[in-house]
C-alpha cells in the first residue's frame, strides 16, 4: 500500500465520519417543522446543540486533507462546483445562525422564522451534498489539464438529483434514529415512526439509484462488483439495513443508531471501492480522470501530512468521544437551553 492509497483511505474516513456525525444533525433539522410545538422544537435543537459544531470539524479536516493530499482534485472540483458550494455554504451558515438566534427574542414570529431557516438549511445541505456525490459517481466534464467544462445547471441532472434524494432519506432515517435515544414517551414513538418511514424511503430510492447507476455509471458498477472488498461491505450493508427496523421495534435504540451508521459507512465504502484508484471520473474521456496518482501532492508532502494526521486524528476522535459521553442521555430543557 503506497502513500497515495493511504491518503485516499484517510480522506474517505474523514468524509464518512462527517457524514455519519453531521448526518444525524441534518436529519433532525430536515424534520424540524414536523414538531408539534415549541417545546419539541427546543428538544430537537438541544439534542444536537452540544455536538453539531464539533461534527463539522470532520468536514473541515476532510477538506483540508483533500487540499493537502490531492490539490488538483480540490482545485477542479471546487471550481466546477463553485456556485453549488456557495449555496451549500449559505445553507450551512443559515442552519448555524438559526440555532444561535432562535431563542434570543421572546417572539413567536421570530422563532418561527428561524425554525424555517433551520429546516431549509438542513434540507438543502443534505440534498446538495447528495447531488455533489451523485455527480462524482456519474463523472464530471473534465477535459485535458483538469479543466472543468460543465455548468451549474448541468450538475442538476436526473441521476445526481436521485442520489441527492436518497441522501436526504438516509439522513432522515439516521437523524430520527438518533432522536429515539434523546427522547421518551409519545415523542420517542413518533421518532420511531419517522425513522421507519425514512427507512422505507431510503430502500426505495437506493434500489432505483442502483438500477440507474448501471446506465449512468456502468464503469463504476463493473469495478465495484469485481472487488472482493465490495462483497464484504455489501453483506454488512444489507445486514445493517435489515437489522435497523428490527432494532427499533425491539427498542434497542442505540444498536439501531449503530446500524444506520453502518449503512452510511458501508454504502460510501462501496462507492469508494468502485471509484478507486480514480477520485473524480471524467465523462469526456477516462484518460482525463483525476486519480490518486496524477492529482496528488509529492511523496514528501504526503509523508509529512501523514505524520501530522497520525498525531491529529486521535485527538479529533478522542474529543468526539468525550463530548458524546458528556452529553449522552435524554434531553432536559433548562433556562440555558436553545
Amino acid at each position: 500500500m503506497d502513500l497515495n492509497t493511504i491518503w485516499f483511505i484517510l480522506v474517505g474516513v474523514l468524509l464518512i465520519g462527517y457524514t455519519i456525525l453531521d448526518g444525524f444533525d441534518l436529519g433532525v433539522g430536515t424534520l424540524h417543522l414536523f414538531a408539534r410545538n415549541d417545546e419539541e422544537r427546543r428538544i430537537n435543537m438541544n439534542a444536537i446543540g452540544p455536538v453539531w459544531d464539533g461534527n463539522e470539524v470532520w468536514l473541515i479536516t476532510g477538506g483540508g486533507a483533500l487540499f493537502a493530499a490531492f490539490p488538483f482534485v480540490y482545485a477542479t472540483v471546487f471550481s466546477g462546483f463553485y456556485l453549488a458550494l456557495m449555496l451549500l455554504l449559505t445553507a450551512l451558515i443559515l442552519r448555524a445562525v438559526s440555532m444561535e438566534f432562535r431563542s434570543k427574542v421572546e417572539s413567536g414570529s421570530w422563532r418561527k422564522f428561524w425554525d424555517y431557516c433551520f429546516a431549509i438549511g438542513s434540507f438543502l445541505s443534505a440534498l446538495l451534498f447528495g447531488v455533489a456525490f451523485g455527480n462524482v459517481l456519474k463523472g464530471l466534464k473534465i477535459a485535458a489539464n483538469f479543466e472543468y467544462q460543465g455548468t451549474f445547471l448541468g450538475l442538476l441532472n436526473p441521476y445526481a438529483i436521485l442520489v441527492g434524494l436518497a441522501a436526504v432519506a438516509v439522513i432522515v432515517m439516521h437523524g430520527t434514529t438518533y432522536m429515539t435515544m434523546k427522547t421518551r414517551g409519545d415523542l420517542q414513538e413518533r421518532f420511531v415512526s419517522f425513522a421507519g418511514k425514512g427507512w422505507i424511503g431510503f430502500v426505495v430510492l437506493y434500489v432505483v439509484a442502483t438500477i440507474a447507476t448501471f446506465f449512468a455509471a456502468p464503469e463504476l458498477m463493473r469495478g465495484t462488483i469485481s472487488s472482493p472488498i465490495f462483497w464484504i461491505l455489501f453483506i454488512v450493508f444489507l445486514a445493517s439495513l435489515v437489522y435497523h427496523p428490527v432494532a427499533l421495534k425491539a427498542k434497542r435504540n442505540f444498536t439501531a443508531f449503530l446500524s444506520s451508521s453502518l449503512v452510511i459507512l458501508t454504502l460510501m465504502g462501496i462507492c469508494a471501492v468502485g471509484l478507486f484508484p480514480t477520485i473524480v471520473p471524467s465523462s469526456i474521456d477516462p484518460s482525463y480522470s483525476l486519480t490518486i496518482y496524477n492529482a496528488s501532492s509529492t511523496d514528501k508532502t504526503l509523508t509529512v501530512m501523514l505524520i501530522i494526521a497520525l498525531v491529529g486524528m486521535p485527538l479529533v476522535i478522542g474529543y468526539t468521544y468525550y463530548i458524546y459521553r458528556v452529553f449522552k442521555g435524554e434531553v432536559v430543557i433548562t433556562g440555558d437551553s436553545y
